[in-house]
């Protein structure tokens, strides 16, 4: 009996109905595969995008973000409100409140899960914001116009602050590091970001870690008080792992389940995508964990095209990509600037626009971009191809970055 036989017989089951595993079902059909499908969702939503939560969704513009996918025309089983509470890889069985669901393959597709502060939950009016309920429950909030703090001036905390300031909010921003992105990019590159804050009226207090939070207010660990009639905490995520303690599926110290180049798990028939896995970059040289929407669009692709193979088809090396609208700014950045030897800046961090360059070894591996597309679009391509540059010519935004070669 051939693989895709096979297959066919027992189908592929995935597990998280956000982008990467909707996508992964949806690559499957586009490839070719015609075994069942079986997408299991958590949440009782109809699958959805992200990212317009901190935004458009958050602010009343759109009831909500559900993917344009037709699952019963694509004949994908999707069963909602379905959690998996445990996995049987050696009777190739999964454990969910509404009884065992059996599979061939497996996709682990859960995601990630924000990290709370230890002592909130439960207090009235602290908020989190990951899901569609949780936009579903902030919007009101936003629209009464209360005294917002935002705990953690990372992307998501910069995305509310946003949102905040534009549904007419008064806001402040608390990070316990002392600068902006701190976990995410150099000092140069985020000090002039922290101006972005004050231009919006948002107050920004940094090296400020949270002592506790009650109703009403946030107490600092220096003494002072900031009211609050909401509070919203963005201090980061961790794989959406936890269920899989004692099944024999491989994880980082991060959580994150360590897949190999082809995305596959260290158990048989097991593949791993999206925000709950980890995988090894040849073109960097470490283990990438990449929490960000592209990384749940492209992976997906290559899980399909290794399942539908029935053996290492496809190695998933991609350059990675994200983008945040924050304080009018569209900000971008591709690759990964870890282990860089260079930065050069193109364009005055003062002004509108301006990019920021890391090199290493003379060739381009990551590009940040605020307001210059072009820059992002051919600075990926730099990327990809690992072609030597100029560092003259990358640091004269009047180059086009496709002209900088060496």
């Amino acid at each position: 009996m051939s693989e895709q036989t096979e297959q066919n017989q027992h189908g592929v089951v995935i597990v998280g109905a956000g982008m990467a595993g909707v996508q992964t079902a949806v690559a499957l059909r586009e490839q070719g595969y015609t075994g069942p499908v079986t997408l299991l969702g958590a949440e009782p939503h109809q699958p959805y995008d992200r990212p317009p939560l901190s935004k458009a969704v958050l602010l009343g513009k759109a009831e909500d973000s559900a993917f344009d996918v037709d699952f019963e025309g694509l004949d994908i089983d999707l069963r909602l409100g379905t959690e998996v509470t445990g996995l049987r890889a050696d009777v190739h069985e999964l454990d969910t409140e509404a009884g065992p669901v059996p599979y061939r393959t497996l996709v682990l597709a859960t995601g990630a899960q924000p990290l709370t502060l230890p002592g909130t939950e439960g207090v009235p009016g602290v908020h989190l914001l990951r899901t569609l309920d949780d936009a579903a429950r902030l919007r009101p909030v936003l629209a009464a116009s209360p005294r917002a703090v935002v705990v953690g001036a990372g992307w998501i905390g910069a995305e509310f602050a946003t949102a905040a300031r534009e549904a007419g909010c008064e806001v402040t921003v608390v990070e316990a590091a002392d600068r902006v992105l701190a976990g995410a990019l150099p000092a140069e590159v985020t000090e002039p970001m922290a101006r972005w804050y004050q231009e919006a009226g948002a107050e920004l207090i940094t090296g400020a870690k949270v002592a506790g939070i009650e109703e009403g207010r946030v107490l600092l660990a220096d003494g002072r008080t900031l009211p609050a009639g909401a509070v919203v905490v963005g201090i980061g995520a961790r794989p959406a792992t936890a269920w899989l303690d004692g099944t024999g599926v491989e994880r980082g110290p991060d959580g994150s389940v360590t897949a190999d180049a082809y995305l596959r798990t260290s158990l048989p028939g097991v593949y791993a995508v999206g925000d709950c896995a980890s995988f090894p970059s040849g073109r960097y040289g470490t283990r990438l964990l990449v929490h960000h929407w592209d990384n749940a669009l492209q992976g997906p692709r290559t899980v399909a095209a290794n399942i539908l193979a029935g053996e290492p088809a496809q190695v998933y090396d991609p350059v990675p990509y994200f983008w945040s609208e924050q304080f009018g700014r569209f900000v971008q950045y591709a690759g990964h600037h870890g282990g860089a030897d260079t930065l050069l800046l193109r364009g005055d961090p003062a002004g509108p626009t301006w990019s920021v360059c890391w090199l290493k070894g003379g060739a381009l591996v990551a590009v940040l971009a605020v307001g210059r597309p072009r820059d992002l679009a051919q600075g990926r391509r730099l990327i990809e191809t690992g072609v030597p540059v100029d560092p003259a010519k990358v640091s004269d935004p009047a180059v086009p970055l496709k002209s900088a070669t060496a």
